[in-house]
């Protein structure tokens, strides 16, 4: 996995467990990757992704079975989806709004490109 330099990585390996549940690679109920498996297979540190588990636990997307690793959370899926929504709207929409009024683009162009980008799907 590539890393970026604007969030830590144990939150990118988060962020792309997360990408993954959205996916449907993992479903609710299903067994993820042991620590361990995770981290040899993003070419991290254990500790690392100790790290992005304890997260992922703590904001109820996975949980643990003591014994049998970690499993997907019920309402994973919908809380991820939810939060990543609530960001979007907070953080990146008001920005997309001033490069718009910067650049002097109309929603109707917004919207075009959005129904163009949904016909190549």
């Amino acid at each position: 996995m590539n890393f970026n330099n604007n969030k830590a990585i144990y939150e990118q390996m988060a962020d792309r467990l997360c990408d993954e549940i959205i996916a449907g690679t993992y479903k609710a109920d299903d067994r993820i990757p042991s620590v361990r498996e995770y981290a040899v297979m993003l070419e991290v540190n254990t500790n690392t992704a100790v790290k992005a588990y304890e997260l992922l636990a703590r904001e109820e997307i996975i949980y643990n079975k003591r014994g049998l690793g970690y499993f997907v959370s019920p309402d994973a899926k919908k809380n991820i989806l939810s939060q990543r929504k609530k960001e979007f709207m907070h953080d990146m929409l008001p920005e997309l709004f001033r490069q718009m009024r910067l650049l002097d683009i109309e929603i109707e162009e917004v919207v075009k490109e959005y129904e163009r980008g949904k016909e190549t799907e």
